[in-house]
């Protein structure tokens, strides 16, 4: 058993959205900073989401006016930040008749235009499907008029790493495949037992105080010894989403409306392709196994084609996902109504602090980081040191304007010649500035090694294993990117192999990931 020689300020269980932002804050006001991750950093609920930044609009319906005022307020910071990985993306909501009626929606969309800060986003607009080239997917002469408003899309599974990436950068230590076993306190201590599950090695680190967010798995990580009797409760939510290729040919989305009460969105997705999702339904058994039912499927399917002309089937779907939402208990007979606000639970075993997270959603971990912070200030030093400084400092790459994007893929094309528009507009939404900073000094397509298929390159791969804690393909072609859609099972067989040669072995007491 190794252990650490020195006793971190705090260390975090869970590395999805909310453990990498409450590690980024942390590390950013001061304080020494650990986290662990069991499997791969984004690898649970947080890369399975509907892959948006948004105020939640139908949220209103149910009188969450401060969780959508946040969420609002949130929407732009979070673009400014991170205009590499969200961009502004409008969403075309159709007057149903028989559903909500005209008002009802009118109304939701002033409010959700009014009460969220919005400056640089659009504005809602009514729309006459049958002039507007949004009316063209759709089928004919069943809807008439519908409104178009605005919100933000973000590659969330990108959102999360390079949230550990800065706090990697400021001095935080990040381990991924690395499970906490045992949670102990004594003198005023925690002691974090772990196993690395990549070498089998053991070691232990210490910390003044705790943040368990495992997510679905937050109750689990209680369990480990931590001496607390959880008073909250989590409600597993299942939500899952499709893919099919292409639709319409316009750059918006949709929002459905369903008969049984819920949405649907439809969103245009890795440029060739179109999102479909998601289903609310409760979910009991291991959130690691959960997958779309043939049931969610068809649900999706029968949704979408209420409304668009050339129907979507089973046959048509290409790729699925699904994720559980660890949401807190809040008592709500449907899955659909459970709400979507975040909620701490502070223990003090022994007088030394466990603050467990429950429920949030991507569009507001920022905040939730903030507020996570603050519950712990008395009990962290520099706790209120630069407050509010995560919403002000771009995330890695992100250091331009939210109009910055055309002009960086022109650059990287003046740079480097070799790149075909396609590729370079893929690093920039990926990697923002420092996508230079990955293509190096590469003069030719020869410089970036070996190719794998769908502008994968050795010299990417080899960046995303030393700076972004790529261990497997999956990592790479799922989560760092989505050019699974686009690479065969032969191409993906090709780049594990390829991997499995090229891996350096991880030492759990190193920073895996390094310095960049």
């Amino acid at each position: 058993m190794r252990l650490l020689e020195r006793i971190f300020d705090l260390a975090i269980i869970g590395g999805g959205v909310n453990g990498c932002g409450i590690a980024r804050d942390a590390v950013g006001r001061g304080n020494t900073v650990f986290l662990c991750e069991m499997n791969d950093l984004a690898s649970g609920t947080s890369s399975w989401s509907t892959k948006l930044v948004h105020g939640g609009l139908r949220y209103l319906e149910y009188y969450e006016f401060r969780l959508v005022r946040e969420a609002l307020i949130e929407r732009e910071i979070l673009w400014g930040i991170a205009p590499h990985i969200i961009r502004p993306l409008r969403f075309v909501l159709p007057h149903h008749a028989g559903l909500r009626p005209a008002w009802l929606l009118r109304l939701g969309l002033f409010l959700y235009d009014h009460i969220g800060g919005r400056h640089l986003l659009p504005a809602t607009r009514s729309v006459d499907l049958g002039r507007d080239e949004v009316g063209k997917p759709l089928i004919p002469n069943r809807y008439a008029r519908a409104f178009e408003y605005s919100d933000c899309f973000v590659d969330d599974a990108r959102l999360v790493v390079l949230n550990a990436r800065d706090a990697a950068d400021k001095g935080a230590e990040i381990r991924t495949r690395t499970r906490a076993t045992d949670i102990k306190q004594s003198d005023g201590i925690w002691t974090v037992s772990m196993l690395n599950t990549l070498t089998g090695e053991r070691s232990q680190i210490q910390a003044k105080a705790l943040v368990n967010a495992g997510g679905p798995w937050v109750e689990d990580v209680l369990g480990r010894g931590a001496g607390v009797n959880a008073k909250a409760k989590v409600r597993l939510v299942q939500g899952s989403h499709i893919v099919v290729r292409k639709l319409y040919d316009h750059d918006r989305a949709y929002m459905f409306q369903n008969a049984d009460g819920r949405i649907i969105f439809v969103i245009p997705y890795q440029d060739d392709f179109t999102l479909i999702g998601t289903t609310d339904r409760d979910y009991d058994g291991d959130p690691a196994k959960v997958k779309a039912t043939a049931e969610e499927i068809q649900y999706l399917c029968t949704a979408a084609s209420e409304y668009l002309a050339k129907p979507v089937t089973p046959k048509d779907v290409v790729w699925t996902y699904s994720g559980v939402r660890p949401l807190y208990d809040d008592g709500a007979s449907e899955a659909k109504a459970a709400t979507r606000d975040y909620v701490f639970e502070l223990d003090t075993p022994g007088g030394v602090p466990l603050l467990s997270i429950y429920g949030g959603k991507i569009t507001t971990y920022r905040r939730l980081a903030e507020e996570a912070l603050e519950r712990l200030a008395p009990y962290l030093r520099s706790a209120k040191a630069r407050e509010g400084w995560t919403g002000k400092w771009p995330l890695p790459g992100g250091d331009m304007g939210v109009s910055d994007v055309d002009g960086l893929i022109a650059e990287l094309q003046r740079g480097y010649p070799f790149l075909s528009h396609e590729h370079a507009r893929r690093l920039a939404r990926a990697y923002g500035t420092r996508a230079s900073k990955l293509l190096g000094d590469a003069k030719s397509a020869a410089d970036m090694g070996q190719a794998f298929g769908a502008t994968l390159t050795e010299r990417e791969v080899r960046y995303l294993m030393a700076h972004e804690w790529a261990v497997t393909a999956e990592d790479v072609v799922w989560r760092r990117s989505k050019l699974g859609l686009r690479l065969s099972a032969d191409e993906i067989s090709a780049l594990n192999d390829w991997i499995a040669t090229h891996a350096v072995p991880q030492s759990p007491l190193l920073e895996a990931g390094g310095r960049s």
